[in-house]
């Protein structure tokens, strides 16, 4: 279950299991954000079938933001077939252009190390840490 933001309109820190049918109800809240989550869909098929169990939602898409630009997450690797991955998932160029372009968001792997400054943590931790202040905030969990 999803709970309710902050005062500063994040999550509380944890991550919190949801439903697709809730993370639907909670986010798309608007044309834009429908739009997101469309391509956020298509990205889970394609996980899904290269045989992904499990996706970390963050980024202003889970924040009170009513424009959020678009999503980010982390993706376990755990039992994924890369011959069955799409590619673009991989490409990490030009400020993950491609991805941007096909699923409208951006993807990484939870065990990558997030090299976007100290301290380095990997991506399933640094998401859980709020940029400006490395406070703890929350992220939400799907099983694909």
């Amino acid at each position: 279950m999803i709970p309710t933001f902050t005062p500063a309109g994040l999550l509380p820190p944890g991550i919190h299991w949801a439903k697709w049918d809730e993370l639907v109800a909670r986010y798309g809240i608007n044309p834009h954000r429908a739009r997101l989550l469309s391509g956020l869909e298509r990205a889970c098929d394609a996980l899904r079938t290269a045989g992904c169990h499990t996706l970390y939602l963050d980024g202003s898409f889970v924040t009170a933001k009513v424009y959020p630009s678009d999503y980010d997450g982390c993706w376990d690797t755990a039992g994924v077939n890369s011959a069955r991955l799409d590619p673009v998932l991989l490409d990490f160029k030009n400020d993950r252009a491609a991805q941007k372009a096909k699923y409208l968001g951006e993807l990484f792997l939870c065990q990558a190390v997030a090299k976007l400054g100290p301290p380095q943590r990997v991506f399933l931790d640094f998401f859980q840490h709020d940029k400006n202040t490395d406070e703890l905030k929350g992220i939400v969990g799907l099983n694909l």
